[in-house]
């Protein structure tokens, strides 16, 4: 059984993904659980990281300031927002990314993320290429499951392996409704909310991963 931590998520996907394969899993977010559980730590991730987590995995970081889609806004904000705003919120994502990236005494972890601009890149310390990207529909075995999705996601690695698909389908029929999903004060929501075939794989894989590795260190 693996210690993990499963950062910036309230929907528990993830989470309760590792816990289905029997770790010790809790989610980590600002925000309180969408669903009552004593499973959830309403806190900033980066009050927790010292906790003796073998494996954390960040899935959702606030990412609207690093990726490619939002760079666009560093050179006209949205209305309701300043430049100096843009910029700011910009340095605070990348300090988040940075923490849980340089998170040492964490032996392995994983972060998610869309692909980055190159302010972004700048921001952050130790800055690496991602090690992989997937797409949801890669762990669809249906196409009608919710995987069956196109939304390219980037995973940074630390002494993990990268993920190995484990759907059926080869993309033809995925949908693209992440991209269409409504303005509104839920859209970041929507957007983020994690897809379950592919937890699956990760807490298969990586949890595995990071038992057989807390055993040996303490061998």
């Amino acid at each position: 059984m693996a210690k993990v931590l499963i950062g910036c998520e309230t929907s528990g996907i993830v989470r309760d993904a590792f816990l289905a394969q029997g770790h010790d899993a809790w989610s980590c977010d600002l925000l309180p659980a969408d669903t009552p559980t004593n499973r959830h730590i309403q806190d900033d991730i980066r009050n927790v990281m010292d906790w003796g987590w073998d494996l954390m995995a960040v899935m959702h970081p606030p990412c609207t300031r690093l990726c490619n889609s939002g760079v666009r806004w560093l050179k006209e904000p949205p209305k309701g927002k300043t430049l100096d705003q843009m910029w700011t919120e910009l340095d605070e994502g990348a300090a988040l990314f940075s923490a849980c990236w340089n998170a040492q005494h964490i032996p392995c972890r994983a972060i998610e993320n869309p692909v980055m601009h190159k302010h972004a890149k700048e921001r952050i310390e130790n800055y690496q290429p991602p090690a992989q990207s997937v797409q949801p529909w890669q762990f669809a075995s249906d196409p009608d499951s919710p995987d069956n999705e196109r939304k390219r996601t980037c995973f940074w690695l630390h002494n993990l392996p990268k993920l190995k698909p484990t759907g059926i389908l080869d993309g033809k029929c995925s949908r693209d409704s992440v991209h269409k999903a409504p303005p509104g004060l839920d859209r970041w929501k929507i957007r983020s909310k994690f897809f379950p075939g592919m937890a699956a794989a990760m807490a298969l894989q990586w949890g595995e991963w990071a038992e057989q590795a807390s055993m040996l260190r303490a061998a």
